[in-house]
């Protein structure tokens, strides 16, 4: 699974139409959500920083939802655009949940467990562990 990160608003129009979850570097408006869902419309997943999450619009919170589009708070680290547009979550994550899913485990156990062994926000494991 691979998370397309958009840097700039301007870059939107060049998601590809296949894209299931994007990371927002920048503050989103209520257009920039549109033109998401315009832009690739197997999405299901926004992910936007902690610091610009507070400021998403109850409008764009409900349109997400009516869109069953979840809005997820993260940050992808040590990532650099300008080398590739997208990160991808290691194979070894998505193993590692289906392991623990063999042996009954909970799903917010695995998220948790998860969370601590790949050092990755709680938003963006819920989503993989919900996908997997």
């Amino acid at each position: 699974m691979k998370i397309r990160i958009v840097s700039h608003r301007d870059k939107i129009p060049t998601i590809a139409p296949d894209e299931i979850i994007v990371h927002m570097t920048f503050r989103p408006k209520n257009v920039d959500f549109l033109n998401i869902v315009k832009a690739c419309p197997k999405i299901e997943a926004v992910q936007v920083p902690p610091a610009y999450i507070g400021s998403v619009s109850m409008s764009s919170r409900m349109f997400l939802e009516m869109q069953r589009i979840q809005l997820i708070e993260g940050v992808v680290w040590g990532h650099r655009t300008d080398i590739c547009n997208s990160y991808t979550i290691p194979d070894s994550l998505t193993s590692r949940i289906h392991e623990m899913r063999v042996f009954g485990i909970s799903s917010e156990v695995i998220g948790e467990t998860i969370q601590r062994e790949f050092r990755m926000d709680a938003g963006t494991v819920g989503f993989v562990v919900s996908k997997n």
